[in-house]
């Protein structure tokens, strides 16, 4: 019999490992709370939406094991619960997927206080729900920050969006600088357009499934395979950033 056993290294498995994941009631997050779960990780999600929570934890429990609460993570001590009740539920969680985000519009067609909710939600909750992991993964486990292409091309209706995205992207590099040596993973992963609610109003259900089956956007059962990938890599390895584009979008 040949000898493969040098053709491919080592893949931690993930059964029996335990995920928090911000935002995942619905799109990427929803997608990758699924695909965790259905390979045996126990998760636990939260969502602002109590109808959202409720049909994602459902189709979780279709596949595996997982719980989850409402909370808005633009209110810090909403966010700070969140991570309380994750760790009393999960006990030791050793993933933390930062995925919850909110659309942005350009910077003139934005009030103040819409400008200060989408940086609370999409850029300080990102910061302080890395806060939160580190000190619960100590030396071990993985965070996955989910960023977008928007910190990469820049238009004119995206400066807000994608001023923060960029901001990620600088802070996941450092972070995995800071953290590694303790033994934690961190990695981000920038997904291309996406079809999720995120889309609406601009683009509609339908126009999004169009656009799908011309491969110039994504589903979010991609980008959660993505995650998969970098998440079942030996722990001498980090994938540091994983750029997921559809084929045949223009221009990103």
């Amino acid at each position: 019999m040949t000898d493969v056993s040098d053709a491919h290294t080592e893949r931690p498995p993930l059964k029996g490992r335990k995920a928090i994941i911000t935002g995942g009631t619905t799109g990427i997050g929803r997608a990758i709370a699924v695909l965790l779960a259905s390979e045996g990780v126990e998760v636990f999600i939260c969502g602002r939406s109590l109808e959202h929570l409720e049909d994602a934890l459902a189709r979780i429990r279709e596949v595996g094991s997982g719980d989850g609460i409402s909370v808005d993570l633009a209110d810090p001590t909403e966010l700070d619960r969140f991570f309380q009740v994750a760790k009393d539920k999960l006990g030791q969680p050793d993933i933390v997927v930062i995925n919850a985000a909110v659309p942005a519009e350009a910077l003139s067609d934005m009030t103040a206080d819409e400008v200060r909710y989408a940086i609370a939600v999409d850029f300080t909750a990102y910061l302080l729900a890395a806060h939160a992991a580190q000190d619960m993964l100590a030396d071990r486990g993985d965070i996955v920050l989910i960023g977008s292409m928007s910190a990469h091309v820049l238009g004119p209706g995206s400066t807000v969006y994608a001023g923060m995205k960029a901001g990620i992207a600088g802070f996941s590099e450092a972070l995995r600088r800071e953290l590694g040596p303790k033994g934690i993973k961190v990695s981000l992963v920038e997904p291309g357009k996406t079809g999720a609610d995120f889309q609406y109003p601009d683009i509609p259900a339908e126009k999004q499934r169009e656009m799908i089956r011309e491969e110039t956007m994504l589903r979010a059962e991609d980008i959660a395979v993505g995650v998969h990938y970098l998440l079942t890599q030996p722990r001498r390895a980090v994938v540091q950033q994983l750029t997921i584009v559809p084929r045949a979008q223009a221009g990103e």
